[in-house]
């Protein structure tokens, strides 16, 4: 049976979604690229995971790795490019299996956010939220992921999580929005993701 809390927020990820407003909370300023790219790109998915621990409920995020291609050693979800003849749900579901060891067949997925354009790798990610019952095994995938950590979502809910702070892209300052989770900076695409699911989180009845 389904806890409370995820049946509501299953009805509101099928609500009309903040989509592009909430994307821009975290987006790089002054802007370097369009949101609204309408490049196809490489689809890949993503999975925002949530178990309950203690009257709680988390999340996982991984720091990847410096062997992959794209976006070393960045804050991500678990997730990377969907196959030929695959769903993008089912992406999701197997990237995490591959990544960090979580049963597939446990995981119920429950709606997915709105997808983005990423033009400094070409890809156009699909976020799915999905939960378990409990907190799951994992087994990290070293190759790809160095670690792996759990954010308690209250904490993501918290003002002081979300930070700026001024950096150089190709000789010029820019400022750039991120969360601050568990002492590691969650910027970019993923921050993105999760300043939806703030707006959706915040807006629940």
């Amino acid at each position: 049976m389904k806890p409370v809390f995820i049946k509501t927020l299953s009805k509101s990820l099928k609500k009309e979604l903040p989509g592009l407003n909430a994307h821009q909370q975290m987006m790089i300023y002054p802007n370097r690229f369009s949101m609204k790219n309408k490049k196809i790109g490489i689809p890949a998915s993503v999975l925002l995971l949530l178990y309950p621990q203690k009257n709680d409920w988390f999340f996982f995020l991984t720091k990847r790795s410096k062997d992959v291609e794209h976006h070393k050693g960045q804050i991500s979800f678990p997730g990377g490019g969907v196959e030929k003849n695959e769903s993008k749900s089912d992406a999701a579901l197997r990237e995490t299996n591959e990544e960090i060891g979580i049963d597939k067949t446990t995981i119920d997925i429950i709606g997915n956010p709105t997808p983005l354009y990423v033009p400094v790798s070409n890809f156009r990610i699909y976020p799915f939220v999905g939960w378990v019952e409990k907190k799951p095994n994992t087994i990290v995938h070293d190759k790809e992921v160095k670690c792996l950590f759990s954010v308690k979502l209250n904490d993501l809910l918290l003002e002081k999580s979300l930070k700026e702070k001024e950096v150089t892209f190709s000789n010029e300052q820019a400022i750039v929005p991120y969360f601050d989770l568990n002492n590691e900076t969650v910027w970019g695409a993923t921050s993105m993701i999760l300043s939806e699911f703030k707006f959706i989180l915040e807006g629940m009845e």
